[in-house]
């Protein structure tokens, strides 16, 4: 077995394919009646796809495989089976530099492409010192805050896979490859997005800790292309042997988690809210702007005893708590300098003299504070505060967690409680609004909305974006309900 040194594991995402698996997906490519004239892995590793591949489709008549390892290249050709078969081409190249379109252009008839590209991140790759990238261009168009915030970082497998069915785009073509689940979708997305040809789509789940000893939501993506069909949707197959199945689509030009059950109830679909939800208060310095309450001694995260006004202290509900439904007695406090963003933070040093000393005495982490965002705004400042951040009532819900569970939540100790920003929440002055909304949010249509939405494998699933696009008036009306 061939030992790689855990950098250059890591650079080129090495995640073997177990020859057990390749096999298993070879056999299913064969029950959905696949039968490809030419069959290209891009980045072949030792070989095991190709085996398979040659093992499954006696018909093929050219299996050809990539591969940048030398190392690898020379495991394949200690390979009897492989060498024997006259079909089978394996050349050293990259695939960032190959020219796939003169190769496909070569062809007749069908083609698969078959493998498993590096599950690996542009970003990922940046903090080894990592080169195995393709050249940098925005190629998601991204603009703006979008890269500031992250959007502008990728999967590698995500590059790779789009330029794959690019040059699939002229040809009767198969594309059959391992990936992360939240790459298959944004495939889906990038077709859809730019009107390409695609005549079906599906995944199948794999169980990535098994096969691969990752800790991730993996899956089969399988894709078939003709020369006109643009059929946008995926069905989901929970593993390679189920029948059942939900279908990812689109509608009013959003990306749907199951399309079937929201078409049942599309009449709760609104983007045009009256009430906006909202994440909680972004600071980015914890150890300083977050003090914890024992016994009335405030403490920060360094430890320190911290003596200062209350006047700007508020009581802090984390995502944990508000999944855990701990929103009634909080002993973690937040410090809230501004009341809305972009307000001035010099009053504080005359209105709670304290507060200003330990701000000052405590700039080392709060000026140097990495966010973009805090860059020319006031000293001190803070983000995701407005008016509704000291609103009396608020329903809340965590952005991080599996799980529709809505609180609502009042004051504590005659203060507004307010939220990480983990945490989405719609603000109230009135009790009773509040409760009838709540009762809305937790009704069983409403939850069942929602859940048609939201992808629930994401790193944070629930977003304010598809909270904001339950219509609470036509729910009031299917319920009964008068608002």
């Amino acid at each position: 077995m061939i030992q790689i040194p855990a950098k250059l594991k890591a650079e080129y995402g090495d995640f073997q394919t177990p020859s057990e698996l390749a096999e298993k997906i070879c056999h299913k490519l064969l029950e959905l009646d696949v039968i490809p004239d030419v069959i290209v892995e891009p980045t072949c590793g030792i070989g095991n796809f190709i085996q398979a591949a040659a093992n499954s489709f006696p018909s093929a008549s050219k299996i050809i495989g990539l591969e940048i390892n030398q190392d690898y290249i020379q495991e394949i050709s200690k390979n009897n089976q492989l060498l024997n078969d006259q079909r089978i081409q394996v050349k050293q190249g990259n695939f960032f530099e190959f020219d796939w379109s003169s190769l496909s252009d070569e062809f007749n008839g069908k083609i698969l492409i078959l493998g498993n590209f590096p599950w690996v991140t542009n970003s990922q790759q940046g903090l080894i010192g990592g080169e195995n990238l393709p050249k940098k261009n925005n190629f998601q168009n991204h603009k703006g805050l979008e890269a500031i915030t992250g959007k502008s970082n990728f999967d590698i497998s995500e590059w790779m896979l789009i330029h794959s069915i690019q040059w699939l785009q002229k040809h009767e073509a198969y594309l059959a490859m391992l990936c992360k689940t939240s790459v298959s979708r944004k495939l889906l997305n990038y077709i859809y997005s730019q009107s390409l040809n695609l005549a079906y789509c599906a995944t199948y789940k794999i169980d990535a800790k098994k096969y691969f000893n990752a800790t991730v939501d993996a899956c089969l993506l399988f894709c078939q292309f003709d020369l006109n069909s643009q059929n946008y949707f995926c069905d989901v197959f929970n593993n390679l042997n189920s029948n059942n199945y939900y279908r990812i689509g689109y509608r009013n030009n959003t990306q749907i988690r199951d399309v079937i059950s929201f078409d049942k109830l599309q009449d709760l679909h609104n983007p045009k809210i009256s009430l906006k939800w909202r994440s909680g208060i972004k600071h980015d310095s914890s150890v300083v702007m977050e003090l914890s309450k024992v016994n009335d001694i405030f403490t920060n995260g360094l430890g320190e005893v911290v003596d200062i006004e209350e006047t700007y202290l508020f009581p802090l509900a984390k995502g944990s708590d508000v999944a855990q439904n701990r929103t009634k007695r909080l002993n973690r406090y937040v410090l809230v300098t501004q009341t809305y963003i972009g307000e001035t933070t010099e009053y504080i040093r005359d209105l709670a003299p304290k507060t200003w000393e330990y701000l000052e005495n405590h700039s080392e982490y709060l000026d140097n504070r990495k966010s973009k965002i805090y860059k020319n705004s006031f000293r001190f400042s803070i983000f995701g505060v407005g008016s509704y951040t000291f609103a009396p009532w608020k329903i809340a819900i965590s952005g991080l967690y599996k799980k529709l569970d809505f609180r609502l939540v009042g004051k504590m100790d005659g203060k507004a409680i307010v939220f990480d920003d983990t945490v989405y929440f719609l603000s109230f002055d009135d009790e009773q609004v509040a409760s009838q909304i709540f009762a809305l949010l937790t009704s069983t249509p409403a939850i069942e909305f929602y859940s048609s939405l939201i992808f629930w494998d994401e790193k944070r699933p629930i977003k304010s974006s598809i909270l904001n696009t339950l219509n609470l008036s036509a729910l009031a009306k299917r319920l009964s309900i008068d608002l």
